[in-house]
């Protein structure tokens, strides 16, 4: 049965009524007959699973916000989808400013940690953690990278980490741990490399 059918369309209005009267389980049964939905339109733009599923939830949240301004007149699923692309392109634009900014934050952190007083061997060894912390964050999916950095390099509160990328705290607390998961399984992967980078210089 297609969005446009009339017995659905009137279910679908029902659940919005329902959910402006502040139904949650209304609100859920909306979610699960649209949620596959969406998630597709934000599979297209990120193209990975995970993240995809991030998008989706912080999309259901900000269309949950927007409901009371869907016009009822109007189909629900084209304006849902409608909704859905504009947040995917804003997520876009978001994640490109946030990669932008990822070099210059580690930058601006990392380097700025070395002392004239420590020895050259000992600068050599932080500029090669440097070097390899900046190559493990640059292999992380944005959003896990963002979180990340906001909160293990600018200690931000998962509070003002949710404020300031607009998802819930239980999503920020997911992408971190995620994060850092990744971030350890890159760096153990990096050093591997270069363990048998130097093994094979030296044998060879």
């Amino acid at each position: 049965m297609s969005a446009d059918h009339p017995a659905e369309t009137d279910n679908v209005d029902a659940l919005i009524r329902r959910c402006l009267k502040g139904d949650q389980l209304a609100w859920e049964a909306i979610v699960r007959q649209y949620r596959r939905k969406v998630f597709n339109v934000a599979y297209k733009f990120v193209g990975k699973h995970d993240e995809a599923e991030d998008l989706t939830q912080d999309i259901f949240l900000k269309i949950f916000k927007s409901l009371e301004t869907f016009d009822r007149r109007a189909n629900f699923q084209t304006w849902l989808i409608s909704v859905s692309r504009n947040l995917c392109i804003d997520h876009y634009r978001s994640m490109r400013r946030e990669h932008d900014a990822v070099t210059h934050d580690v930058d601006v952190v990392t380097l700025a940690q070395p002392s004239s007083v420590d020895s050259p061997q000992l600068q050599l060894e932080r500029r090669d953690r440097v070097a390899l912390l900046r190559a493990a964050l640059d292999k992380l999916a944005p959003s896990l990278r963002m979180a990340v950095m906001l909160r293990d390099i600018q200690e931000l509160s998962y509070q003002e980490i949710a404020e300031r990328l607009g998802v819930p705290e239980g999503t920020v607390k997911s992408r971190i741990n995620r994060g850092r998961t990744e971030l350890a399984r890159q760096i153990a992967r990096l050093r591997e490399r270069q363990d048998a980078a130097i093994r094979t210089g030296v044998t060879g």
